[in-house]
């Protein structure tokens, strides 16, 4: 008698409710996933020239990462020797080196830099400045800016900032 109440309708009503419960569950571990992975890129992280976690202590945090960019404040050449001696050549690069080194320790590479920002000391070191500039960027560059203007701190010819997009994981 009680197979005769079992009938394939109910038999697939029954099936079928098992594996939409079995469905949604998987759904909302994928949702509740997803969300967590979210909240992780939607939070501003902070980090010292090295990469490492920033404490907090900063006056000017160098390397901030946000929704998969990273933002790397003004980088100079800090150069203590005479200003007769300075050279554009030896400054992008020193420069461009600090950011290479900002960009990858952010999680990127020089061909995820999207937008850059350069500020000159003197507008005549702009082919100076771009001849080193190529080296850094062989597959193309990023969108930039350049300006010149009156000085720039710590006795730089050139200072850049620099956005860059993380590859997604």
């Amino acid at each position: 008698m009680h197979l005769d109440s079992v009938t394939r309708r109910k038999f697939a009503g029954r099936f079928a409710s098992l594996f939409s419960a079995l469905g949604a569950g998987a759904l909302l571990n994928k949702t509740a996933s997803a969300k967590a992975s979210a909240a992780h890129k939607d939070e501003v992280r902070k980090f010292k020239e090295d990469g490492t976690p920033a404490d907090g202590t900063q006056f000017i945090t160098p390397i901030v990462s946000h929704n998969g960019l990273i933002y790397i404040a003004g980088i100079g050449a800090h150069d203590e020797s005479p200003a007769s001696s300075w050279d554009i050549g030896k400054h992008t690069t020193t420069v461009m080196d600090k950011i290479k080194k900002a960009v990858e320790a952010g999680g990127a590479s020089m061909d995820s830099v999207v937008q850059l920002s350069v500020f000159l000391a003197k507008i005549d070191d702009y082919d100076g400045m771009n001849k080193v500039f190529k080296t850094y960027f062989p597959h193309g560059g990023p969108a930039r800016t350049t300006v010149a203007v009156a000085a720039l701190p710590g006795n730089s010819l050139v200072e850049v900032n620099c956005i860059a997009a993380v590859a997604q994981k």
